[in-house]
C-alpha cells in the first residue's frame, strides 16, 4: 500500500536552489485525507529520491541532496537541489513565501496494521518519493530562513524579504492548469492538488474512482462502513455490484502513458545562439556593421587616408506557432487529469518540433553549400575532409570557430559505422582509434573536435543532410513562455489553442556550412 504523509519545510535557499525540512516524524500520528498515519521508528530509510509537486510523480522539480536521520533517531531530515525550471523557481519563491512550504512522504507499506482509533501504523515500509506542497500536518517546522540572490535595496531591507532569481523558462515550460487529483486506488494523501505536467503523451481514457481495489482496501472500507462511514458504505456498494469482485484483484489501468510517436529535441535551436524575443512588432532589427574602419602602415608626413565604418540593419521576421485541440464537454468533464496533463505535454512537444523544423529551414537555406562530389555514400575519410573544409568556411566567413555539427538521424548512423578493421572510430577506446564520440543511445556526441547534433529535421544522407555552424552566426528568439487560451464552440466543444512566437536571426549567413554532394 502506498502511504503519503506532509511534513513541513525548514529552510529555502533560492541562491544555491535548495529546499532543506524533515521529511517524516516517527511515532507521532500525522493528518491524511482517509485519517491518521503513523510511521514507526525505524519503519523508513534515508535513500535518494525525486522531489515533485503535490505528489505529481510526471512534475519532477529535484533530487535528493542530502538525507539523514537526525541526531535523536525521531526523525529523517533531508535537502534537495532543485532544479533551474520556471517550475523549480517558482517552487522556490511559493516555500519563501509560506504558500507551498510543506514536504509530503511518498512509501510502499509493507508491513501496517490499525491502532483502535482507526490510525494506520507503519512498521516497515520503503521511500519511493516527497512531494512538495501546500498542505503539510506540522504547525512545527516552518521556514526558518532564507538566502535569497537580489541584494537589499536599502539598510531597512532584511534577508527574509528577498526574493529568489527568475530563471528562463525552457521549452516544456507552459501555461499550467490546476485540477483536482482523485483519490488513487490504494494511497492515502494529505493533499490532493496537482498541476498538468509538460511531458509529451496523449491519452483518452476514464479514470477508476473506487478505492476498493484490492482485499485489504476492501477489508479497511468494510470495517469503516461497518463503524457508520456512508462513503465506506457507497464504496463497497459500488463495488459488490460491477465485475470486479471485491475479494479479488481486478484489471487497473496504469497511470504511465506509452507514446512513441512524440518528443521535445530541438537541435537546431540548441546548437546556436538563443535569445529573447522583443515584446512587440512583427518584425524587428539588428544592427550589422558591413564597413571596417582602416588602419595600415602609413609613412612619415604621407596622408592617411580615412575609412569610414559602415553599418546595416538586419530584418527579422517574427513567427507564430499554433496548434490547437478540440474536445467535448463529456470528455473535459469526465476525464482523468492526467489526460489533460498528456493533452498540454503532446503540443508542447509539437510546438518543440514545428519550431525546429523552422529554424534548421532557415540555417539551410542560408548556409554556404560547396559541391564536394563524395555523394550520398561519403565515406570516414571523406567526412573529415568535408568537417575541415566546413570549419575553414565557417572562420574565413566569421572570423569565428565552428562550435557545432547537425547531422540527420540516417546521418548519425552512417557515422557511428565508420570503422577500422571492425573497430568503430567514433565510439573508440583506444585513443588511437578515435576521431570524436558518436553512440546509439545519445543523440549528442562529437566529430573531430566539435559537438555533434542529431536533428529530426533533416533527413538522408545526401544534400543537406548535415551542416557545421558557428553558433553566434545564427540566434533563434523565442517569447518567454507559451500561451494556452480555451473556448467554447457553438456546439458546446471545448476549443484548446497553444501558440507562442520566435524568430531565427541569420546575422552572418555563411557562418554555416551545408553539405552538398
Amino acid at each position: 500500500m502506498k502511504v503519503t504523509t506532509p511534513f513541513t519545510i525548514t529552510a529555502a535557499d533560492s541562491e544555491a536552489r535548495t529546499i532543506t525540512g524533515q521529511i517524516v516524524a516517527f511515532d507521532t500520528a500525522a493528518n491524511a485525507s482517509t485519517g491518521k498515519v503513523m510511521f514507526k521508528s525505524g519503519s523508513l530509510n534515508p535513500t535518494n529520491v525525486k522531489l515533485n509537486l503535490e505528489h505529481d510523480s510526471a512534475r519532477p522539480i529535484g533530487k535528493t541532496l542530502s538525507m539523514e536521520f537526525a541526531p535523536d533517531g525521531k526523525s529523517i531530515q533531508a535537502t534537495f537541489k532543485i532544479s533551474k525550471t520556471t517550475a523549480g523557481t517558482d517552487a522556490i519563491q511559493e516555500a519563501i513565501d509560506g504558500l507551498r512550504d510543506g514536504f509530503s512522504v511518498e512509501a510502499n507499506a509493507i508491513e501496517f496494521g490499525h491502532n483502535e482509533d482507526g490510525t494506520m501504523v507503519v512498521s516497515k515500509a520503503d521511500l519511493v518519493g516527497v512531494a512538495l506542497t501546500h498542505n503539510p500536518a506540522f504547525d512545527s517546522a516552518r521556514v526558518s530562513n532564507v538566502a535569497a540572490t537580489t541584494a537589499p535595496e536599502d539598510s531597512e531591507s532584511s534577508s527574509d524579504e528577498a526574493e529568489a532569481q527568475p530563471q528562463q523558462p525552457t521549452e516544456g515550460d507552459v501555461v499550467e492548469n490546476t485540477v483536482t487529483e482523485p483519490t488513487a486506488a490504494e494511497t492515502v494523501e494529505a493533499s490532493a492538488q496537482v498541476q498538468a505536467a509538460s511531458v509529451a503523451k496523449p491519452v483518452n481514457f476514464i479514470a477508476a474512482r473506487n478505492p476498493v481495489v484490492s482485499p485489504e482496501t476492501f477489508l479497511m472500507h468494510k470495517v469503516a462502513a461497518m463503524r457508520g462511514s456512508e462513503e465506506s458504505r457507497n464504496f463497497i456498494a459500488a463495488a459488490t455490484s460491477s465485475t470486479d469482485n471485491p475479494g479479488l484483484i481486478p484489471t487497473r489501468q496504469l497511470r504511465e502513458v506509452v507514446n512513441g510517436l512524440a518528443d521535445d529535441v530541438r537541435a537546431s535551436i540548441d546548437s546556436i545562439s538563443n535569445g529573447t524575443l522583443p515584446n512587440a512588432g512583427l518584425v524587428f532589427q539588428i544592427p550589422k556593421i558591413t564597413q571596417l574602419p582602416d588602419v595600415s602602415v602609413v609613412d612619415e608626413l604621407d596622408t592617411v587616408t580615412p575609412v569610414v565604418m559602415e553599418s546595416e540593419f538586419i530584418n527579422v521576421d517574427v513567427k507564430s506557432f499554433k496548434g490547437n485541440q478540440v474536445m467535448s464537454v463529456e470528455l473535459a468533464d469526465r476525464s482523468d487529469p492526467l489526460f489533460f496533463s498528456e493533452l498540454i505535454s503532446n503540443l508542447s512537444s509539437q510546438y518543440a518540433r514545428a519550431t525546429n523544423a523552422y529554424n534548421s529551414g532557415q540555417i539551410i537555406t542560408g548556409a554556404t553549400k560547396t559541391a564536394t562530389g563524395y555523394g550520398s555514400d561519403i565515406t570516414a575519410a571523406e567526412l573529415l575532409a568535408w568537417v575541415s573544409a566546413g570549419a575553414v568556411s565557417v572562420y574565413s566567413n566569421t572570423f569565428k570557430f565552428a562550435d557545432a555539427i547537425v547531422v540527420s538521424p540516417a546521418m548519425w548512423g552512417r557515422i557511428m559505422s565508420f570503422n577500422v578493421d571492425g573497430r568503430p572510430i567514433y565510439n573508440a577506446l583506444q585513443p588511437q582509434n578515435a576521431a570524436g564520440n558518436a553512440q546509439p543511445r545519445s543523440l549528442r556526441g562529437s566529430v573531430n573536435g566539435i559537438d555533434l547534433w542529431v536533428d529530426t529535421a533533416l533527413s538522408g544522407t545526401g544534400d543537406n543532410s548535415m551542416y557545421v555552424v558557428n553558433r553566434d552566426a545564427y540566434t533563434w528568439y523565442e517569447s518567454p513562455r507559451l500561451e494556452l487560451r480555451t473556448n467554447f464552440i457553438n456546439d458546446g466543444s471545448i476549443g484548446i489553442l497553444l501558440y507562442g512566437y520566435g524568430a531565427t536571426a541569420t546575422k552572418i549567413a555563411a557562418g554555416a556550412y551545408a553539405f552538398a554532394d
